[in-house]
């Protein structure tokens, strides 16, 4: 067929009356789509999954459960609060019997928990295996694609952090989300890995509670600590997850290698960029960093990969070095390019409402990002600057 002779039929969305997982997803749940969520044992991925089915009222939801028995689901949904009436709870393992339910209740949305404990008829092999994961996924995207019906699977990972299976079960579903977070914080991030029918880099925030996982709406104002005394070697970052802007709070240390051979220690930041960045202040700005430890920390456990975060991480490492606090009032948005000079980021015009939003006084960005700011829309003062030495002026004089 010709491509402008098939007809276009645009899916009508149903909304999971989670505003994070719908943004996560493009806007709510797809008819026929088949998703992937992904995570450590114990992240709370049956968690969510369980608050959606219970949520969405007026809505028939089958939730099959390889793992927990119909007692166990029972004691997580009273806790959580049933909101829908019509949330049907099967615990089975055989795709055939399940397959046999879902034909007799005509549910609107099918969530199995977890794709590695179902086990088909079809091939010989104990439930758990390549084959056996495979074929099972197989049988539920038939389903999902026939029948109209969104169905979610639930996935382990392995040590690596990689999907456990086979690497065509994430060619097969139309979304894989990434459920993460830091067991020792409370926030768990949900990341979007590959959507067909949205944005593929959208990521949502929760907070783990004994009630479920509540949403993080601003996520901006839990991240930046609030202190009654300035301190050195913390700055603010103007990042971009997705399509949503956040305020994170870098924190950095530096001090004198006390064994010889200096460190280089990261916790939510890439420890190569890092290098990088103390080779660029070493090499460029004349700043002697290389018989000094130095340690960086991303406030609140989030792990990012925005190179419009380098700045801040200059800024804090340079005012750690110095002993010098940086205004609390002032944030970052620019990356550091290998010749000292300070480069433009997109979206900077987001980056700049979201600092403004929250208070902040003066933002620092890339004098090449002149053009595409608007200036007169903004309250806030904007500091232009083209290398390292103009933003060391301007933070210290």
């Amino acid at each position: 067929m010709k491509v402008q002779e098939i007809k276009g039929e645009e899916g009508k969305r149903r909304s999971t009356n989670n505003g994070e997982l719908d943004r996560v997803l493009g806007g709510g749940l797809v008819p026929g789509s088949l998703i992937l969520v992904g995570g450590e044992p114990g992240i709370g991925k049956s968690t969510l999954m369980l608050q959606i089915a219970l949520q969405m009222k007026d809505f028939k939801i089958l939730y099959v459960t390889g793992e927990e028995s119909a007692q166990q689901i029972k004691m997580r949904a009273d806790r959580i609060g049933i909101k829908n009436l019509d949330c049907f709870i099967l615990t089975e393992t055989s795709t055939s019997i399940i397959l046999q339910h879902i034909g007799e209740m005509k549910p609107g949305l099918v969530i199995i928990d977890s794709i590695q404990t179902l086990q088909t008829e079809i091939i010989d092999s104990s439930a758990g295996s390549i084959s056996q994961i495979r074929e099972c996924a197989a049988e539920m995207q038939r389903y999902a694609k026939t029948s109209a019906t969104p169905v979610i699977l639930i996935g382990h990972i392995t040590k690596d952090g990689s999907l456990a299976g086979p690497k065509i079960l994430e060619h097969m579903v139309d979304t894989v989300l990434q459920f993460e977070g830091d067991r020792n914080y409370g926030y768990r991030v949900l990341r979007a890995v590959k959507n067909r029918f949205g944005p593929a880099s959208e990521l949502g925030i929760y907070e783990m509670h004994d009630k479920g996982l509540r949403e993080v709406k601003n996520p901006s104002e839990l991240l930046i600590s609030q202190r009654d005394e300035e301190v050195s070697g913390v700055a603010i970052a103007a990042s971009m997850e997705g399509l949503r802007p956040m305020l994170i709070e870098i924190q950095a240390l530096v001090s004198s290698a006390a064994y010889g051979t200096p460190q280089r220690s990261t916790t939510g930041f890439d420890v190569r960029r890092l290098n990088m960045l103390l080779a660029v202040l070493e090499k460029r700005s004349g700043f002697r960093l290389a018989l000094k430890d130095v340690f960086l920390n991303i406030a609140g456990g989030l792990r990012v990969d925005d190179p419009a975060i380098d700045l801040a991480i200059v800024a804090a490492i340079l005012s750690s070095n110095a002993d010098i606090s940086i205004d609390q009032k002032t944030c970052f948005a620019a990356e550091v390019g290998l010749s000292g000079e300070i480069r433009a980021v997109s979206r900077v015009e987001q980056r700049v409402a979201e600092a403004e939003k929250l208070g902040f006084e003066r933002v620092f960005v890339s004098k090449y990002n002149k053009k595409a700011l608007d200036q007169k829309k903004f309250q806030i003062r904007l500091a232009f600057a083209g290398n390292v030495a103009e933003v060391v002026k301007g933070i210290f004089g």
